[in-house]
């Protein structure tokens, strides 16, 4: 029986770096699996923030059809008042998605005078660095998620084409 004990302390020894290794290997695994779990928790937050951001500035712009003036708060964008019948142009008021407040920092219009946009609160940089919409093409190389203002400008000063000529 002492002749057999060196080899089973060999064998144990070798299951213990074995197990070692292997946990190594699972550890290295879990933590790829985080950062690519992390970076599509990202990608997903982004894509609802310039959702969110989206509908508030086309709730902005159908406020301003309405009225032309700039909204005094988000508030206002659920029920307009200023007709017999209220007018609803947001459902809800979102969240910042990537913040997770319902904070947005509020973009003044040039007078002061009511609300022509929102940008999150949110000093991260984002993941999504090129391949914007038109609407949203500033956004492109920004360092912070507080760059990305969702703002309504009206469209002014159209060239109106000229009348046809009858001779």
């Amino acid at each position: 029986m002492g002749a057999n004990q060196p080899a089973r302390l060999r064998e144990q020894g070798f299951t213990y770096v074995g197990l070692l290794v292997a946990v190594v290997i699972m550890g290295l695994l879990l933590s790829v699996v985080g950062r690519v779990w992390w970076l599509t928790e990202r990608r997903n937050r982004e894509a609802q923030l310039i959702f969110a951001g989206d509908q508030i500035r086309m709730a902005i712009s159908a406020y301003f059809a309405n009225g032309h003036q700039y909204p005094q708060s988000l508030d206002v964008l659920l029920a307009d008042d200023r007709s017999p019948v209220p007018k609803r142009y947001l459902r809800r008021l979102y969240t910042d998605p990537v913040s997770g407040d319902s904070d947005w920092q509020l973009i003044r219009s040039p007078d002061g005078n009511g609300i022509m946009g929102v940008a999150s609160r949110s000093r991260l940089q984002p993941v999504k660095r090129k391949g914007f919409s038109y609407v949203d093409s500033g956004f492109e190389d920004s360092d912070c998620y507080c760059s990305w203002q969702f703002i309504y400008t009206p469209r002014r000063g159209y060239a109106l084409p000229a009348p046809a000529s009858t001779h």
